[in-house]
């Protein structure tokens, strides 16, 4: 066999070879993800979150979640790969050991003569003299003559009895594994060959290069547009009210991107009509109001019609095209709501500093668009400081249900969960006349809603007492309980159609100057990543106090422990600012439940600076004093604004109040959930 058929049988392996390198791994890790999603996924079962069809296992849904492009390419590779394994088993030919006794069809043992009289009989049906066929040629000049030579001429039987072939020691013989034709340089093949050399080395990696660039230009590294970030920070105001977050929200630039069709026009119209109540309109001049609407940029209008569509659950009165819009709409908005909060908390003040009160608010927001929750749910009402938005998450529940509630003292979402079983299934039976079905529902509900214990620590390293510039060491235990036993789950969340894990974020505030010092967002659902960030925090704070081995070993240990069981570990640091009595505040806000935030408050007395130098060291006991709640008092002192309902109606006035303060507002405590001391 030619060496260039040798290479050209050789092309289907270089190709499958190629193939297989990246395919082989790509493919284990998406069977691993898949398997590790399986096992994360914890929902809720309650009947609500079934029939939504959120989580159903059907066949149909199964097909549709893996028809993606990824997948669907995944499977074609690996069918061309099928293909070229069975097309080489079926092709490749066996290599053949030089036999010469078997070449001149002859047995091992033959005699000089018989050699003789086989060499002349072959040579009569394959010398070229006789047969002109090149093959015969080549068959005759490679097998018979070398074989003749091997068992005749002694030179050569000595090199076929020591290396195996009579021409001696073979060496390596190298090709390249391409097809005949494009090895044939003369002609078009050269051109051919070099198009595909200039196509894979230059011009793919160039494509590939170009693409990577422009992509970046245009997104960040959580694939959010450069030009929603600008908005959002653009937009962005210290005193911005939590019923004005929205309309920072929708002017991203994803947003700008969905289409605004011509028949969209009659189905946003009876949108309008049925959430005209949510959009914050001026009933006095309403139809001023509704003019003034209509002449936003219609994606703007588009988009926040169908945001209130489902914080007002009315879904199912959209279009086929709207409601392929809805869905993206929704897919979008996790990620963007969490650049927005970043927004809200990047330094902005002099002292490095974001802002707390529209940091509650995009939370809030963020909450009532996984619950499907109306904004105007959070207005006081019924003698409840958190309004009804905390009972309409529940299942089966409604605004008519939580009135009957209220009248039997069940004001508060807290209060409910704090009932004994009995009681509590007695309120939802007899009062809220709710099934022994649908109370079971509301049980599997309350028993996966998280409980959050804040424990903060403030220190510093060297001398005691903290002084004006010092290196202040925050450190907080976050634990999460549920009364399901689960740690990491997923919320009860029917009307948002897509995955979505809980998050937490942790700011340390001073709810008088309207500033966040410290922030960070938390998450409960990988426990690893919680283990091994715990574990080097600690470890490196016990490094740098001087402890000993032992000590740092046994500090290391009982974080892992802590996180096993349901905690997670917040480092931060921040500088003292100048000197005076500080109450402040740690807010723990989820972004997914309603009514499950916690705060804690923390007194801190910052001392004149009488060193030169910034140090750090232990606080005193009457340096840093931790709270659970607030007592009656101190909210009068602090003036806090739990008035959501001013704040949802009079919006402008109060920027107008908060500009002549100076920058100074009000305390942000009721956007958050009062930790009860009972």
């Amino acid at each position: 066999m030619g060496a260039s058929e040798e290479n050209s049988e050789l092309f289907p392996i270089f190709v499958l070879t190629i193939m297989a390198l990246p395919l082989v791994p790509y493919t284990l890790v998406k069977i691993l993800n898949v398997f590790s999603k399986k096992a994360m996924s914890i929902h809720c079962q309650c009947s609500v979150c079934s029939r939504s069809g959120k989580y159903r296992k059907s066949i149909f849904k199964r097909i549709s979640n893996f028809s993606t492009c990824s997948n669907l390419t995944l499977v074609l590779l690996w069918i061309v790969m099928g293909v070229l394994v069975y097309y080489i088993k079926h092709t490749s030919h066996e290599v053949k050991v030089f036999e010469p006794f078997s070449i001149l069809g002859l047995e091992s043992g033959a005699s000089d003569s018989d050699i003789k009289k086989a060499y002349r009989r072959l040579s009569i049906q394959y010398h070229p003299d006789k047969n002109p066929d090149p093959e015969a040629h080549d068959y005759f000049v490679e097998y018979i003559s070398k074989a003749y030579q091997a068992l005749t001429d002694p030179v050569s039987r000595e090199n076929f009895e020591k290396y195996g072939h009579p021409d001696g020691r073979q060496g390596l013989q190298m090709g390249i594994a391409l097809p005949p034709f494009l090895l044939n340089i003369d002609g078009t093949s050269g051109g051919i060959l070099l198009l595909g050399i200039v196509g894979v080395c230059i011009l793919l990696p160039l494509v590939l290069a170009v693409i990577y660039l422009s992509r970046s230009a245009k997104y960040t590294g959580n694939y959010v547009m450069h030009q929603t970030l600008s908005a959002y920070y653009y937009f962005m105001k210290p005193s911005l009210a939590q019923s004005k977050v929205l309309d920072v929200f929708i002017k991203a630039a994803e947003f700008m991107e969905i289409p605004v069709r011509r028949s969209d026009e009659e189905p946003l119209q009876k949108l309008f009509v049925l959430v005209r109540s949510e959009l914050n309109l001026d009933l006095k001049n309403i139809r001023q109001e509704q003019a003034k609407f209509w002449k936003q940029h219609p994606a703007l209008v588009k988009v926040e019609l169908l945001i209130q569509a489902q914080l007002t659950r009315e879904s199912e009165a959209l279009t086929p095209d709207l409601l392929r819009d809805f869905r993206r709409m929704l897919e979008l908005s996790p990620r963007l709501l969490e650049e927005l909060m970043k927004m809200a908390l990047i330094p902005r003040t002099a002292q490095g500093h974001g802002w707390l009160r529209p940091a509650i608010g995009v939370v809030e927001l963020s909450q009532n668009i996984i619950q499907a929750v109306p904004l105007s749910a959070r207005r006081v009402a019924g003698g409840s400081s958190e309004g009804v938005a905390p009972f309409l998450q529940l299942p089966h529940f409604s605004e008519a249900i939580v009135k009957k509630m209220a009248r039997k003292k069940v004001r508060t979402l807290q209060y409910l969960r704090d009932m004994t079983l009995e009681n509590r299934v007695e309120v939802l039976t007899q009062v809220a006349g709710l099934s022994p079905n649908e109370t079971k529902d509301v049980e599997m509900v309350l028993e996966l809603m998280p409980s959050l214990t804040v424990d903060v620590t403030c220190e510093t390293e060297g001398e005691e007492g903290v002084q004006e510039g010092d290196i202040v060491t925050m450190r907080v235990w976050i634990t999460l309980e549920r009364r399901s036993g689960l740690i990491a789950a997923l919320p009860h969340a029917p009307y948002y159609p897509f995955h979505k894990e809980e998050n937490f974020w942790l700011l340390l505030t001073d709810p008088v100057s309207n500033d966040v010092w410290v922030s960070q967002k938390v998450s409960f659902m990988d426990e690893a990543v919680a283990t091994t960030a715990a574990s080097k925090a600690i470890q490196e704070l016990k490094e740098g106090s001087g402890a000993s081995l032992k000590e740092t070993n046994a500090a290391v240990r009982e974080a892992v422990e802590r996180v096993k069981s349901g905690s997670r570990l917040v480092m931060g640091k921040f500088q003292a600012p100048s000197e005076g009595n500080y109450n402040l505040t740690a807010f723990c806000l989820c972004d997914s439940w309603i009514g499950c935030d916690k705060k804690t408050n923390l007194k801190i007395k910052i001392l004149k600076r009488s060193r030169a130098g910034t140090r750090t060291g232990p606080l005193s006991e009457d340096g840093v004093v931790t709270e659970e709640g607030i007592d009656d008092e101190e909210q009068e002192e602090e003036g806090e604004y739990d008035d959501y309902e001013s704040e949802y109606s009079d919006d402008e006035e109060e920027e107008e109040r908060d500009s002549k303060r100076n920058g100074v507002v009000p305390d942000a405590g009721a956007a958050a959930e009062r930790s009860d001391d009972e």
